[in-house]
């Protein structure tokens, strides 16, 4: 078997993994959103758009919601904070927890961002038909639940 064969058997072989693929179409993804919003990271995204949906919300439960790692929600914090993107505050309650608000240019960044946003989902899922994006988003969200399933048939 030739050098070229063998390669072209194992690039067959990576192409039946899943877990192969969805790097791939991760690093997909992610070059797409670098593409529409610049120096905004998806976690970043993410974060703004669930401080926005919670102000006062703590970062041990912004990193539930965006079922980001506790120990590494701080970075990016530091980072969205750095930029003026949010606001972090003690409570009087207890100084260990800093309650998070969305700063007046953390909103405009959110705003700014969004047609991109549309964009990249877009461009992800322009290879399929309708069903096809339905059936997609519910299996990756079953498996991403870790083979939990509503039963519903919401996309």
């Amino acid at each position: 078997m030739t050098t070229a064969a063998r390669q072209q058997r194992v690039r067959e072989s990576f192409s039946r993994m899943p877990g192969h693929l969805i790097r791939r179409l991760h690093q997909v993804s992610t070059a797409y959103f670098a593409e529409e919003c610049g120096e905004l990271t998806a976690v970043q995204y993410a974060a703004l758009v669930a401080v926005g949906s919670h102000p006062g919300i703590d970062a041990t439960r912004l990193s539930e919601i965006v079922y980001f790692d506790r120990s590494t929600i701080g970075d990016v914090l530091d980072r969205i904070e750095s930029k003026g993107w949010i606001r972090r505050e003690y409570t009087s309650s207890d100084r260990r927890i800093k309650r998070l608000e969305l700063s007046s240019l953390g909103q405009e960044v959110l705003q700014q961002v969004e047609p991109g946003i549309r964009r990249v989902q877009d461009r992800l899922l322009a290879p399929l038909t309708a069903g096809e994006v339905k059936t997609l988003v519910r299996l990756l969200g079953k498996m991403a639940d870790g083979g939990e399933d509503d039963g519903g048939d919401d996309a």
